[in-house]
């Protein structure tokens, strides 16, 4: 499934709608994009939204949508 993350770059500061940024990416469940983000940036989330049919298709024909991808390690002992 496609994400919709929105985010502040830091936990610091308080957040602002004018600051607000956008990221897209995969992952099985919304559990699992939130530990993503959290585990491999220092941003403060706000919202994250499953992207499915007209949604995904809007965002899709924006110049702004690029999949961010996290280094995932899959340790399977």
């Amino acid at each position: 499934m496609i994400y919709k993350v929105l985010y502040q770059k830091d936990k610091i500061v308080n957040p602002r709608r004018e600051t607000t940024q956008t990221l897209y990416m995969e992952a099985d469940n919304i559990v699992q994009a939130r530990a993503l983000v959290e585990q491999n940036t220092p941003y403060n989330i706000e919202l994250i939204q499953e992207l499915t049919g007209n949604s995904l298709k809007y965002e899709q024909e924006h110049a702004d949508f690029k999949l961010t991808a996290f280094g995932q390690t899959n340790s399977e002992d």
